[in-house]
């Protein structure tokens, strides 16, 4: 059953969930008692949680998200003819998105989800429509100077995309946070963090999956316009449902800091500064310096990970066309993602002793081995052999880098961190798409896939400076997911 919104009941001051490292909205137990044990399996604890609508109602409401990178690429390719100017448009909604994700996480922690979720939600549609009309106003183009107009709207409809998937991360973390009657942790709690967010890495490969197959098979059976035009329907139906869920007044709004003085009307001289007071701030920079640097490795990572999802999909869409049209090339990245997707499922079942670091370093440093056989297909069938064995270790770093976010995410910027964790990969498709849009148009598809090759490396390296900076900030953290 779905929890009544009378039943959820948020405090201001919130326990620590075990696999996070911030506080995470409350819920009153007396309003909201723990479920029990589900039979089933560990993932079938999940709509006792939540409900059973919010499980399919948030995977489908973030498909639009996956939909309009790709099928902007797509759009504006087979209108203009140009790889360049159709990877222009995916970077752009990348860009829009990577800029607006971390606004609408921060207005989303201080001003409710529903709100928020429900504007843009309109917002959104409003500016896929826009470039679906602007993109054919410029047909046959190959300049990217006389595109500005459909460049324009792509960024538009980044901007305003409703980030679902991270806010349903914060939700999840807030209904995991309950605590029992004796004021003791409930058992199982951290079981159900730690699975509800494998499901949630799980749902966003999916969806990637989902997303640019939907847009392959449409585009090529039907017209190139018609994925957007989808993708606008499920935003202004789904992501309204998803707002208005009842698990949304699980989450705490997060309230401005008043800076502690004297009472207001009194005037007061600057207080003296002593030589603790000079440690103490020379402390709190530090940790601060900490914090940012544990935090930007997973957003970095993410940007690297994004970057590999669009040069593929950009590579794989000259690649296809080389034998056949550039819109099967969604079908074949579809391969990797069924593969993917698997393979983060299955890392709620992975033993603890493989730690968030031993993880990263090694799915990464398969990632960019298999990355390497991508130069070596001609046609169809040695592809997806390929990108099927590719997926393998992609699926278990993205939820490997999300868990590590929760855990270096500082007090009350978890909405923020999350929604800059799934920005990074927007931006960082948007970056794939363009640098190997123009690798594609110049020199071939061999050239273009090189780069998630280099993406691959370069998510190596950093999970080894990642290794390093958890390693400072203690064992528990190494250990907690």
């Amino acid at each position: 059953m779905n929890p009544s919104p009378t039943s959820l009941v948020s405090t201001l001051d919130a326990p620590l969930p075990p696999t996070c490292a911030q506080p995470a909205p409350a819920i009153s137990t007396d309003a909201l008692p723990a479920p029990a044990p589900a039979k089933g399996g560990r993932y079938a604890q999940l709509p006792l949680l939540a409900g059973r609508s919010f499980i399919p109602l948030g995977l489908f409401a973030r498909l639009p998200l996956a939909m309009l990178t790709v099928g902007a690429l797509t759009l504006v390719t087979a209108v203009t003819g140009s790889y360049a100017v159709g990877g222009a448009a995916a970077g752009a909604v990348g860009i829009g998105s990577a800029l607006g994700a971390p606004v609408l996480g921060v207005l989303a922690d201080r001003l409710g989800q529903r709100g928020v979720l429900l504007v843009s939600a309109i917002a959104n549609t409003v500016a896929i429509v826009a470039l679906i009309l602007t993109a054919y106003l410029i047909p046959g183009v190959h300049d990217l100077a006389a595109a500005v107009p459909v460049l324009a709207a792509a960024f538009v409809a980044g901007v305003s995309c409703p980030q679902v998937g991270p806010l349903a991360r914060v939700r999840w973390m807030a209904l995991t946070s309950r605590t029992s009657g004796s004021g003791t942790r409930a058992a199982g709690n951290s079981a159900d963090l730690d699975t509800a967010l494998s499901y949630e890495s799980t749902a966003d490969e999916l969806t990637f999956v989902l997303g640019p197959a939907l847009v392959g098979i449409l585009a090529s059976l039907l017209a190139p316009w018609l994925p957007l035009a989808l993708a606008a329907a499920l935003t202004v139906v789904l992501v309204p449902a998803f707002a208005v869920h009842p698990t949304h007044l699980a989450v705490v709004r997060t309230t401005k800091r008043r800076p502690a003085g004297p009472a207001a009307g009194h005037a007061a001289g600057p207080a003296p500064t002593t030589a603790e007071d000079n440690h103490r701030e020379t402390r709190t920079a530090a940790q601060r310096v900490k914090t940012f640097a544990a935090v930007a490795l997973p957003v970095l990572a993410m940007v690297c990970m994004g970057t590999f999802f669009g040069s593929t999909q950009t590579a794989l869409s000259s690649f296809s066309a080389s034998f056949a049209t550039s819109e099967l090339a969604g079908l074949l990245y579809a391969v990797m993602g069924l593969s993917s997707a698997a393979a983060a499922l299955s890392v709620a079942y992975w033993p603890r002793r493989f730690t968030v670091n031993t993880r990263w370093i090694a799915c990464a440093a398969l990632m960019a081995g298999f990355a390497s056989l991508l130069l070596l297909p001609s046609t169809a069938l040695p592809m997806v052999l390929v990108l099927l064995v590719l997926g393998l270790p992609v699926g278990p770093l993205m939820v490997t880098v999300f868990a590590i976010g929760g855990l270096v995410a500082p007090a009350g910027k978890l909405g923020t961190v999350m929604t800059a964790l799934a920005s990074g990969i927007v931006a960082g498709t948007a970056l794939g798409s363009s640098v190997a849009g123009q690798l594609a148009q110049n020199f071939g598809y061999s050239t273009a896939f090189l780069v998630p090759v280099c993406a691959a490396t370069a998510l190596f390296l950093l999970g080894t400076a990642a290794a390093v900076v958890l390693r400072q900030r203690g064992k528990r953290t190494a250990a907690a997911a």
